[in-house]
C-alpha cells in the first residue's frame, strides 16, 4: 500500500537556519529576528491540528535542546519505517544532523503500539563522505516496487542502488536541477520537485534536463499506471513537489503541501489532484523560508505493524 494513515513529526524547540545544510541547499534563505522558533511552533502545531482534524494519527515528539538540531524538524531525512518491522537509519551530509538520530524516537514508537523488529543502520557511509538523506533522497512507489533517485551530494547513487538490491525496489536514477542565478545547479533532495501518490505522481520533468533521463522517468511513471501531474520550475521552488499523500483511520486519502504549493498551482492541476484525493495545506512559511523544506519533509511515514 502507498499510504499509510500515522506519521512522526519532531516538534521544533531551538529550529533556525542551517549553515551547513545551506551550502547546497538553495531553497534555504537566512531571516533575522529572535522569532524564528516562536513562529515556526506555531505553524507546526496548526500543521499537526489539520491533520489530526481529518483523522490522521500524528505522533509527536519534541526536539532537544542539547545538541542543537536546527533541522530536526523534517525527521524523514533520517529515519523510514517499514511494514516488516525493519526501521532504517540513513548517513546524512551535514554533521549537525546526524545527532538527530535518537534512540529514544524509536523507543517511543513502539510505545504507542508498533512493532521494531530490527533497526536497518546505514548510516556509516556518512564518515566517508556518502550520504543517502532517507525519503528525501529517495521517493517510493510502494505499490510498484520503483524508488526514484536524482542524484545529488545527498543521494549517492552506489549507495542508492545498493539500499534498491537490499529493500527489493528497482531503482530509476536520474539528475534534476535548478536555476540558480545563472546556473543550474542539483537539487538537494528529489521529494523536492516529485511525489508518488497511489494513482498520480506530480513532477517537475523541467528540472530533468538530460532528455533521455527525462523520457525515462516520464515511461516508468506511465507504465505503473499513474497519471502524471506536471509542474513548472517556478511553482517548484514554491515547493510545489515536497508534497505526500497520507490516509486517515478510515481509509479516506489526503494530500498534503504547505500553503505556499497550495496557491502556486492552476485550477487545472488542482483538479487532477483532487480527482483523486482531498488536498490539505497549512502555512509553512517560516519553516520553509529557513529550513529549506516543506510539509512533507517534516512528515516521517510510520508503516510499522501493530504490535
Amino acid at each position: 500500500m502507498q499510504t499509510t494513515d500515522t506519521v512522526l513529526m519532531i516538534e521544533p524547540i531551538a529550529f533556525g537556519y542551517n549553515a551547513e545544510t545551506a551550502k547546497n541547499n538553495y531553497f534555504q534563505v537566512e531571516q533575522t529576528g529572535s522569532d524564528i522558533q516562536s513562529k515556526a511552533l506555531a505553524e507546526f502545531n496548526t500543521f499537526v491540528g489539520k491533520l489530526r482534524e481529518k483523522g490522521i494519527n500524528v505522533i509527536t515528539i519534541k526536539d532537544t535542546l542539547d545538541p542543537h538540531t536546527p533541522d530536526s524538524i523534517f525527521p524523514n531525512n533520517w529515519v523510514s519505517f517499514h511494514r516488516d518491522g525493519k526501521v532504517v537509519l540513513y548517513p546524512m551530509f551535514a554533521s549537525n544532523r546526524r545527532v538527530e538520530r535518537r534512540d529514544d524516537i524509536l523507543e517511543s514508537i513502539k510505545d504507542q503500539g508498533f512493532d521494531i523488529t530490527e533497526i536497518d543502520d546505514w548510516s556509516f557511509p556518512e564518515t566517508q563522505g556518502h550520504f543517502l538523506e532517507g525519503t528525501g533522497s529517495m521517493i517510493f512507489d510502494h505499490d510498484n516496487k520503483i524508488a526514484y533517485g536524482s542524484v545529488s551530494l545527498r543521494l549517492d547513487e552506489n549507495l542508492f542502488r545498493e539500499f534498491c538490491a537490499k529493500y527489493g525496489f528497482t531503482p530509476v536514477v536520474f539528475h534534476s536541477y535548478q536555476t540558480v542565478g545563472t546556473e543550474r545547479l542539483p537539487i538537494y533532495h528529489t521529494n523536492v520537485m516529485m511525489c508518488v501518490a497511489d494513482k498520480f505522481v506530480v513532477i517537475c520533468l523541467d528540472c530533468i534536463d538530460d532528455e533521455l533521463e527525462r523520457e525515462k522517468v516520464i515511461e516508468t511513471i506511465k507504465n505503473s499506471g499513474k497519471e502524471i501531474v506536471e509542474i513548472s520550475e517556478e511553482q517548484m521552488q514554491q515547493f510545489a513537489g515536497n508534497m505526500l499523500q497520507v490516509q486517515n483511520k478510515a481509509g479516506k486519502k489526503f494530500l498534503v503541501m504547505s500553503q505556499t504549493a497550495y496557491q502556486s498551482l492552476n485550477q487545472e492541476q488542482v483538479a487532477a489532484i483532487e480527482k483523486y484525493c482531498e488536498i490539505i495545506y497549512s502555512d509553512l512559511n517560516t519553516i520553509e523560508v529557513n529550513g529549506g523544506g516543506s510539509a512533507r519533509c517534516m512528515l516521517a511515514e510510520v508503516f510499522l505493524p501493530k504490535k
